[in-house]
């Protein structure tokens, strides 16, 4: 990206319009795959946000339903650890699938 921006600026013919769409170009690629690894770890953390309001809302029901504190907390504790390890299950098939979608940009 940085030698093509630099390219764009050695063509001594172009006009200061021309340089800035060129380097604009160069930077595509870089900005679709910043967007996509910012798309998939979103979705990733939305997911697992959800997961844990999920394991809040069960906590604050046994709580209403008159649970002991301590019970609560170990409850919440591994509906909470279920999450992560629910979701680090998922790692790998999103790494796979980001290389797959950034291999593809820029050709």
């Amino acid at each position: 990206m940085f030698r093509c921006s630099a390219s764009c600026c050695e063509d001594s013919q172009a006009s200061m319009q021309q340089v800035h769409q060129c380097i604009e170009r160069c930077h595509a690629p870089l900005a679709q795959a910043q967007a996509l690894v910012t798309s998939e770890l979103e979705k990733f953390q939305d997911r697992l946000a959800r997961c844990t309001m999920h394991c809040n809302d069960k906590a604050k029901d046994s709580i209403d339903a008159g649970s002991k504190e301590l019970q609560v907390k170990r409850q919440l504790e591994s509906c909470v650890t279920k999450c992560v390890d629910d979701h680090m299950h998922l790692i790998p098939t999103m790494t796979k699938k980001m290389k797959e979608s950034l291999s593809s940009i820029g050709k």
